[in-house]
């Protein structure tokens, strides 16, 4: 017996904390109109020391808590997509259990970088759809900073701190989840990286100052792969959900750049006025990105019944997929 799985609940938080394009011009060889043109992005929210990725999560899921009318007994199972957890181990889903109390709640981390919370959420969706919990917590929470090269102008200017989260129901909330799509290729993983630090490349006290802790990118490779896996990934899930195109009403891309969520959108054949745009404020926070931009979304008034929602994100892997929501 199969059942719908519903997006019940929508959370998100960012720090109060704000470093903009001016902070950077004083730090690297950078100016307001070169990050702007390239990216779209004005400022970034990051945590002052001592927050950590679990904490923000928290405050995201208990939104999302709030909304779908829930407690913490109430959660089967806690999925939190993240690259920087609190710790190696244990978990970051573990933290966020203790932080929130949901006791009855299984816990496990989704390593699939930018398109961390999809992959929770379409898991998510697959576990209440077999029915063997009634409500998932999916989150999607990043600290960048603790992996950023502020010393490397071309990725420091990217990368914000946040949170967002969703509560996944059995049979009940605002939004049914129709369909989801994931893909991967691992052929791309040196595209898109942090060289050291795991069992591969341990850390070494250079690498402390030498950026191989933090994330390097080939940000040419980067948006040609991210521009064909968003697009084909939505064109799959649309299709998955017996819609067109046509029929999507508001697009929440991941934000990652202003001109790849542009480029995907003209494939998509969507008009500026159905494309969710939150760059300039927050930079990419990479999994938390959707999450946020789904909650305020709904906080905003941009999601009305009837409307139909295409979630799309793409990551370091190379990891992408879309989902589709029809409230």
């Amino acid at each position: 017996m199969s059942y719908e799985a519903f997006v019940s609940g929508t959370g998100g938080f960012t720090p109060e904390r704000v470093l903009t394009n001016a902070d950077f011009e004083r730090m690297v060889d950078t100016s307001d109109e070169w990050i702007t043109t390239r990216t779209g992005i004005k400022r970034r929210h990051v945590v002052d020391p001592g927050m950590a990725t679990s904490e923000m999560s928290e405050y995201a899921s208990r939104l999302a808590m709030e909304e779908a009318g829930i407690g913490p007994e109430d959660i089967g199972m806690i999925l939190v997509g993240t690259v920087t957890p609190d710790m190696a181990l244990p978990s970051t889903a573990a933290l966020l259990q203790e932080r929130l109390g949901a006791y009855n709640a299984g816990v496990s981390d989704m390593a699939a970088a930018c398109a961390g919370f999809l992959y929770g959420l379409a898991t998510a969706r697959a576990f209440v759809g077999v029915g063997q919990y009634e409500h998932v917590l999916a989150v999607g929470a990043e600290t960048l900073t603790s992996i950023t090269n502020y010393k490397d102008r071309n990725t420091c200017v990217l990368f914000g701190d946040g949170a967002g989260a969703a509560i996944v129901s059995r049979g009940k909330g605002k939004g049914k989840i129709l369909s989801a799509c994931l893909r991967g290729d691992g052929r791309q993983w040196a595209d898109l990286q942090i060289p050291a630090g795991g069992s591969l490349r341990e850390m070494e006290p250079s690498d402390l100052n030498n950026g191989r802790r933090c994330i390097s990118m080939n940000g040419r490779e980067v948006f040609r792969h991210a521009v064909r896996g968003m697009t084909e990934s939505a064109r799959v899930a649309l299709r998955d959900a017996g819609l067109a195109q046509e029929d999507v009403n508001l697009f929440i891309p991941h934000q990652a750049n202003v001109r790849i969520m542009n480029a995907v959108a003209e494939r998509l054949g969507l008009t500026e006025d159905r494309v969710f745009n939150n760059i300039e404020e927050y930079g990419n926070t990479s999994s938390a990105s959707v999450p946020i931009g789904l909650y305020e979304a709904h906080r905003d008034g941009r999601i009305r019944p009837g409307d139909t929602v295409l979630l799309s994100a793409f990551g370091a892997g190379f990891c992408w997929g879309s989902i589709v929501i029809q409230y």
